[in-house]
């Protein structure tokens, strides 16, 4: 991949960039970070200089914002510098995007609470200066409301700068596809993608609202200064449309493409599919490493639809690769060396085969037992990731612990909760015991409310116990003892909300004291940072600060990290460095651990856009794997769970 910019530095703005070879396939002015906290910081501080600018010009500074969990970093770096380093809203004034239609402002789904939540309440702008639409307001006088939020904006000189972010409709704000590029603030029906996104802070599609209020794409193209930011992989195909696509409706986000300040803020996952970062052979010259080389062979491989040790040197000439031909002399050279480097991935000891050479394997053969941690962000994401491997791990004798680092309390249904206390409730009645918490659950579980921001506590410690015992069930069907399965209950993850705390020196204290405990020489960690509600990435950072704090520790003296991809995504072939073949047998083991997670099926609250069942999802993950190594010319297997493994 070529290099990544990474400097969070406050210059975005307002800096000229002339068209290159590599970028000239991009309509748009498009800024990669390697990290999406990064590019957040750079973003809050081009606004904070825009305030300041403003202030000692004494004039106002009039911003658009966005809503989501794209810009929730930019708030959070505005409300340190406010209250570290005196940044001052007095002279700001805000226009919101969009809000659900119907939606009262109390409700903690609407934008209004979400913006008082992550930035109003926190600094000290005016509340005479916040404006949203307003999703109270009586159908019939829904048009006069946008012409009026229009008037406001020109009022105040039009938009000084507009945050955006962009959903996988390619919509931003809710201007879904068709909106036209001249449209201005209005009502307007949701996709059904759209929805499908918004169903987790619903608690399920049926609840989420099927209107909206927005501006307009001409509203948001009047903005002197644009600023969208995208992140993680879900967003980079719908990224890549609207920057190197047309102009079109159907991907509204593309008519900002004629915009003469507009910057699009990525992460690594969010750029993927841009031509220079997915096929940089195919847009000029490369600096050919390792690394890109596998990337590329692979590619042509499966574009070509040839086995690797076939291709030929046209192959490589007439698919923009001849400079990497050059390099190494000969197709030949070439197919045997990437053929071999694949295929020493491929190994059914996980844990390293003892008594053998293993320079050109994966995994070390010694010690020949490991001590292995299996960290699971939720109480499934163990059998459903790496089930096949899990049950390889033990039956070859290793030590293997699971740590299951968040309770998944929110993902249990409250009908699930209900059937769970009813039952607990009838059983202490046979013996006449009684139970006022309990009681007090089942009459919240019996008459919910869908505006109510979180569970009662009671309801979540059921909830808990549920997902508890399904996790302990399906660890000993694995093969486990009691000793052998932790439970860590990370606090950031106990908010009852889907929006979670920050990560704190409490959760990583947690996971080292189960690192030092153990001494691992394995840990297998969850690397999916397409989850849904970003449980994975939390969990995975608390592990990498933990080795940090670890580093001379004898704990992890030999410890290596391994990085499995859970039920939303796989990954490619070309970065994969130990694949496990599973046998029909073995598919069908790895299924039957996941089915002892019964509230996660039939239904399961955090669906995603995939209707299929978890240990469907898995199945035909991990055969797509193994049919992409057979296709490569590799042997065929009927399954194969892959690894990354995190060099600290």
């Amino acid at each position: 991949m070529l290099p990544i910019h990474t400097t969070a530095k406050a210059d975005i703005s307002y800096r000229h960039v002339g068209r290159t070879d590599v970028t000239r396939y991009e309509k748009m002015h498009v800024e990669v970070f390697g990290d999406s906290g990064d590019a957040s910081v750079a973003v809050a501080h081009e606004i904070a200089d825009l305030i300041r600018a403003k202030a000692y010009a004494r004039q106002k500074c009039v911003l658009g914002l966005a809503t989501g969990s794209s810009p929730i970093r930019v708030y959070e770096e505005l409300v340190r510098l406010h209250k570290e380093e005196g940044l001052s809203f007095s002279n700001v004034v805000t226009f919101n995007l969009d809000e659900y239609f119907p939606m009262d402002r109390s409700d903690h789904r609407s934008y209004w609470y979400f913006m008082h939540e992550h930035l109003f309440s926190h600094v000290d702008i005016d509340p005479k200066n916040v404006h949203l639409p307003d999703g109270r307001i009586e159908l019939a006088d829904v048009y006069q409301h946008c012409m009026d939020y229009e008037q406001m904006i020109n009022d105040h000189g039009g938009l000084d700068f507009q945050l955006l972010g962009i959903g996988r409709t390619g919509h931003v704000g809710f201007n879904e596809p068709g909106s036209n590029p001249r449209s201005l603030t209005r009502l307007i029906t949701l996709d059904h993608l759209t929805r499908v996104d918004a169903a987790p802070d619903f608690q399920g599609m049926n609840n989420v609202p099927t209107r909206a209020i927005t501006m307009g794409i001409d509203t948001i193209r009047k903005a002197h200064r644009v600023v969208l930011v995208a992140w993680g992989h879900k967003k980079a195909g719908i990224v890549q449309t609207a920057v190197e696509g047309p102009r079109t409706g159907t991907v509204p986000a593309s008519y900002l493409q004629d915009h003469e300040n507009l910057t699009i803020l990525l992460d690594q996952e969010a750029c993927s599919e841009l031509r220079r970062f997915k096929t940089p052979w195919l847009v000029g010259p490369c600096t050919w490493d390792d690394s890109l080389s596998r990337k590329a062979i692979v590619w042509l491989s499966t574009y070509v639809e040839k086995p690797i040790l076939k291709l030929t040197e046209r192959d490589y000439n007439n698919n923009g690769m001849s400079d990497l031909l050059a390099r190494d002399g000969s197709a030949y050279e070439l197919n045997i060396q990437m053929f071999n480097i694949l295929q020493h991935t491929i190994t059914g000891w996980p844990g390293g085969k003892p008594n053998v050479d293993d320079s050109q394997r994966p995994e070390r053969k010694d010690p020949a037992k490991k001590r292995v941690i299996l960290f699971s962000p939720h109480p499934d994401d163990d059998v459903i990731s790496m089930g096949g491997t899990f049950l390889r791990l033990v039956d070859q004798g290793h030590e293997v612990h699971v740590a299951y680092q968040t309770s998944g309390n929110i993902a249990v249904s409250d009908l699930d909760a209900l059937r769970f206390a009813e039952f607990a409730q009838d059983f202490n009645q046979r013996d006449q015991v009684e139970n006022p918490a309990l009681d007090e659950a089942i009459a919240a579980l019996r008459n919910p409310d869908p505006s109510r921001e979180k569970d009662l506590k009671v309801v979540r410690s059921i909830k808990g116990l549920i997902r508890r015992g399904e996790a302990a069930a399906g660890a000993r069907f694995c093969g486990l003892n009691d000793d052998q399965i932790h439970f860590l209950d990370m606090p950031f993850y106990e908010t009852g909300k889907s929006k979670k705390n920050p990560i704190s020196q409490a959760d990583i204290d947690i996971v080292m004291n189960l690192i030092r405990e153990v001494r691992p020489h394995q840990i297998f960690a969850a690397g999916d940072l397409a989850d849904p509600h970003g449980t994975h990435k939390v969990c995975l950072d608390a592990i990498f600060a933990a080795l940090d704090q670890l580093k001379g520790d004898k704990a992890i003296k030999d410890t290596w990290l391994w990085l499995y991809r859970g039920a939303w995504q796989e990954w490619p072939i070309n970065e994969i460095e130990m694949a496990i073949p599973l046998s029909p047998q073995e598919v069908e083991k790895k299924r039957q651990a996941i089915f002892f997670h019964q509230s996660q099926k039939d239904g399961v609250m955090f669906q995603g856009e995939d209707d299929r069942e978890f240990w469907q999802r898995a199945e035909q993950r991990n055969r797509e794997t193994a049919r992409a190594y057979n296709q490569l010319g590799l042997t065929e297997y009927e399954a194969i769970e892959a690894f990354r493994r995190w060099r600290f």
